[in-house]
């Protein structure tokens, strides 16, 4: 049933493994929920056996065979936060991870190959594979995606690093017929699989050419006319708009936009002050073992909360039946262990893959001159790392959970560097001051640090406000940074005004978050706080555009061991060799630690998620990444209410 090359999972993972078994499909009568059947019974769906590829995923449950029905009910916070729905229902890509994160397994695809020198890829799509809307799934959805938006500057000013070779050459997408293409390199791309299998990494299957071209100035001539008729500057802005395809988490915005999705937007965020809801897809590519049809489960409700205080007394009401953002916290533990049995839900644990809890972020390429050459300066951001009291901090806000270090590796992985997770941990206030008196000595009538231009220092960090670990974190940060004579000050906003300000702008002094890569496929896959290989390392973004478009407007020119850096990385992508990957990944690691970029509180710990105990077939354990998605490979399809 699939066809992956054992040469092509070594250049993937750079692990000589065996490929995850995948289960049997049980050659039965498909099977589909009453509600379809009552459809196809009225005229209004085609049968079910023409609405599945034919060859469908198979996805092995968890603990049993579903039933059919019911609502699976979590929530939203703030208006920004549509991306939590791809860890529900938007993780399709044309390969995704095993749900324990050691491998990738075909899903969109049917079945993949690479060549020797994992140069060119070969994708064979599932025949008879359709769009929400019955519509098919071909080929020619991919080339829309590669020729008409990835390639088009205007949609895609920038493509994703990971369809350009190691020297920046972008890849090329090849049809070869209705259910097959390639994706050719110019150099070795070992990484491309694990890549693609990121979260929201993967755009090709987002694409429907049938839906699309109408907005698209290349297909409808009339696009300019009708976007100026919606009030919009153009069919670039229209486009973006419909597709999602710009940011992340807008695709759900849309509930005329066919997907491949388990479950289709039928009421978007913002229709309702209440609710966003999706409901299941007639045409989904998946079945159980024995020939059901998922989703088990009909509909997905998001309820919409204005912060996490209202979630988390949802949650002990018994009105959310999956979470771990936002609520799980260590200070909410508690509180919701013992609300379990009027809440009617358990807990499940989470493994980090996370370098810290909390990660300082100063803007090393601000436009400020003045600032920007402070923040460069490798002395200050230590003077800055030994005014934290961690140890306050993990008392206090982590109720006494972890211990003080740096963003880094896990000290049980093969690339764990000592150096890196211990320098500059102490709390040592004197020593701070003493680091910044031959940095900037002259200070204001308050006591403040008046930098070079003789303005003070005021460094403003803004902060997601769903974030809560971080908001009261910095109820203590904020004056041991003001004991130093740094007028540091908290800018806490929604996550949409967040993601504006922070994700996508560049005009801040610092910020701080998480995620990132902490060891196995993570931290190669996702390095961005030992060097700035993505837009989600925020310390220096201007060197992330260089890295990736070095004639871009915004780029700026990293310092030379960056530049090694990115040098070194290349070379991780090209090889398949395990052993080398470790090598170069340890360099890379060592010049950050040299570097010293940003600076943290504490390893995480394990965290928990809270599990109705109506919904089945929830693992007791997964692990915890932006990039793995969290919950979304445990496979929400198969979960089912009792």
């Amino acid at each position: 049933m699939t066809s992956i090359s054992r040469r092509t999972f070594i250049a993937a993972t750079g692990a000589a493994l065996l490929l995850p078994a995948i289960p049997a499909f049980a050659q039965a009568t498909p099977k589909e929920a009453p509600a379809l059947a009552d459809a196809v019974a009225a005229g209004d769906l085609p049968p079910i056996a023409e609405r599945l590829p034919v060859n469908p995923m198979v996805v092995e449950p968890y603990e049993s065979i579903g039933q059919y029905g019911g609502d699976l009910r979590t929530a939203l916070v703030g208006g920004g936060s549509l991306n939590m729905m791809h860890r529900y229902q938007g993780y399709e890509p044309l390969v995704r991870y095993t749900p324990d994160f050691t491998g990738v397994i075909p899903n969109v695809a049917e079945s993949y190959e690479a060549n020797e020198d994992a140069s060119v890829y070969t994708f064979k799509l599932r025949e008879g594979h359709k769009w929400s809307d019955g519509q098919p799934f071909t080929t020619d959805d991919i080339m829309f995606f590669y020729e008409d938006v990835m390639m088009n500057p205007e949609l895609t000013p920038s493509p994703q690093g990971h369809l350009r070779s190691p020297n920046g050459d972008q890849a090329v997408f090849e049809k070869v017929d209705d259910t097959t293409f390639r994706i050719v390199f110019s150099q070795p791309n070992g990484l491309l699989p694990l890549r693609l299998a990121w979260a929201n990494d993967d755009r090709t299957t987002r694409t429907p050419r049938h839906y699309l071209e109408q907005f698209h100035i290349k297909y409808n001539p009339d696009a300019d006319k009708i976007a100026q008729d919606q009030g919009m500057t153009g069919w670039v802005q229209l486009f973006q708009i419909k597709s999602g395809i710009s940011v992340d988490g807008e695709i759900f915005k849309n509930k005329d936009m066919p997907t491949l999705y388990g479950w289709k937007v039928l009421q978007p965020l913002g229709e309702s002050a209440e609710y966003a809801i999706s409901d299941r897809n007639p045409y989904y590519f998946k079945v159980d073992t024995q020939g059901n049809q998922l989703p088990y489960i009909d509909r997905v409700t998001y309820a919409v909360v204005a912060d996490n205080e209202v979630l988390l007394l949802k949650a002990l009401q018994g009105e959310i039946d999956v979470i771990d953002q936002w609520i799980a916290t260590p200070a909410n533990r508690a509180v919701l262990y013992d609300g379990q049995e009027a809440g009617n839900y358990g807990f499940y644990t989470t493994t980090s893959t996370e370098p810290n809890e909390m990660v300082f972020q100063l803007n090393l390429t601000h436009q400020d001159p003045t600032k920007r050459a402070l923040f460069q300066n490798k002395d200050f951001r230590i003077a800055m790392s030994h005014a934290i009291d961690r140890q306050a901090i993990i008392d206090t806000v982590l109720i006494g959970q972890g211990a003080p270090a740096q963003p880094s590796i896990r000290p049980e992985d093969p690339l764990y560097n000592e150096q890196l997770a211990t320098q500059y941990v102490e709390f040592d206030p004197a020593r701070a001051n003493e680091i910044l008196d031959g940095i900037i000595p002259e200070k204001d009538g308050e006591g403040y640090r008046l930098m070079e231009n003789g303005e003070r220092l005021t460094m403003i960090f803004e902060i997601d406000q769903v974030r809560q670990v971080f908001v009261d974190s910095f109820q203590l940060v904020l004056p041991m940074l003001r004991n130093i004579g740094i007028d540091a000050q908290m800018r806490t906003m929604d996550r949409s005004l967040w993601e504006v300000r922070v994700r996508q702008g560049g005009e801040y002094d610092a910020t701080v978050h998480k995620f990132g890569g902490n060891s196995g496929i993570s931290a190669i896959l996702d390095p961005r706080y030992y060097f700035p290989n993505t837009t989600e390392a925020f310390y220096a973004k201007g060197w992330q555009i260089w890295y990736n478009d070095p004639d871009s407007v915004d780029a700026i020119e990293p310092p030379e061991a960056t530049k090694r850096q990115f040098e070194l990385y290349n070379e991780v992508r090209q090889t398949g060799d395990q052993a080398r990957q470790q090598e170069l990944m340890k360099e890379i690691i060592q010049i950050a630690a040299d570097q010293f970029y940003v600076f943290g509180v504490t390893l995480p710990l394990n965290g928990y998620g809270i599990v109705s105990n109506r919904i089945h077939n929830v693992p007791e354990t997964m692990p915890n990444s932006w990039g793995y998605p969290t919950p979304a490979p445990t496979n929400p399809e198969q979960y089912y209410i009792s």
